[in-house]
């Protein structure tokens, strides 16, 4: 049964009372993650906003296990946990690494592949604000072109973003899926999804920031929103190489059109030096992304 606001899961793990920004969408990610999983779930995190989000030992508002580990070691401490669950016999309980796109895309990458490459049996999201948020707004692996940032202060950023769910998907994992913040029953349900199947298991989870894209903190869901309407997101999922679409992406490639990327980088005080040049670049590569998709896709 296709999950919808009635029949969510009522029981709370993260509990009112944290130490996120205004309009945060990490928590409204992570409020749904652990509802998906049910609190049977040990949880491990490098440093990140979701750090600050737990809170500073012996006070936290989640209510759930969870291991800090180091910036570059996430993907090591999930293999960790899971021979430590298996030794105990203990099958009831999913392993949850997550953690920012700077200790994803870039510091944690390498135990992330050794992880991937073993088909070690955990799932990994990596929530991505696009910039290391929690210490200044720094650029990261994730950091679109022209997005100005604390180390690209001025021009904003010469370089296009990684793609790491095709370097994911190239491991040969058994699933792997891009999430939103803003919809959140599709992730939901893709993590529900991930928590029955076996192996290194990836979500993708876009998760806008007020504070470092530089939009009033109540326009969180409409700009997430507007990432999908305007291709900049695509929400789907790759399960044993069967692409499809999900949600909102599948409903505009069904019956509806893109809207142009420049009303989506427009909204955000990132993009203020933003060139003509640039805008058309990334126009051209979320098209092309778009492309991709459709003609991978199994379900229209």
């Amino acid at each position: 049964m296709k999950t919808n606001a009635v029949n969510l899961t009522e029981k709370e793990y993260l509990l009112p009372g944290n130490r996120t920004c205004p309009g945060c969408s990490l928590s409204l990610a992570y409020r749904h993650i652990l509802k998906a999983l049910e609190g049977q779930v040990i949880v491990t995190v490098p440093a990140s906003c979701l750090t600050v989000l737990h809170g500073m030992y012996p006070v936290t508002s989640v209510d759930v296990p969870c291991v800090n580990t180091p910036f570059a070691s996430t993907g090591a401490s999930a293999t960790g946990l899971v021979a430590g669950l298996k030794a105990l016999g203990r099958k009831d309980v999913t392993v949850l690494a997550i953690a920012g796109d700077g200790g994803t895309y870039d510091i944690g990458i390498q135990a992330l592949s050794g992880a991937a490459e073993r088909q070690e049996d955990f799932i990994f999201v990596c929530y991505d604000n696009e910039g290391y948020m929690n210490t200044g707004n720094q650029r990261s692996g994730s950091t679109p072109l022209g997005a100005i940032s604390g180390t690209t202060p001025m021009l904003g950023k010469q370089q296009n973003q990684k793609d790491m769910l095709a370097i994911m998907e190239a491991h040969g994992i058994p699933y792997v899926a891009a999430a939103s913040a803003t919809h959140p029953l599709d992730l939901y349900e893709k993590v529900r999804k991930a928590k029955t199947i076996k192996g290194t298991r990836f979500i993708h989870v876009f998760t806008p920031c007020p504070p470092g894209w530089r939009f009033s903190f109540g326009d969180t869901i409409r700009m997430g929103e507007l990432a999908v309407q305007t291709g900049w997101i695509v929400l789907y999922e790759v399960e044993d190489g069967a692409f499809r679409l999900t949600s909102a992406s599948e409903s505009i490639a069904r019956k509806g059109s893109l809207r142009p990327v420049r009303e989506y980088l427009m909204e955000q005080g990132r993009f203020n030096n933003i060139t003509e040049e640039q805008i058309s670049e990334l126009q051209e590569r979320v098209n092309a992304r778009w492309k991709r998709c459709l003609d991978r896709v199994t379900n229209l």
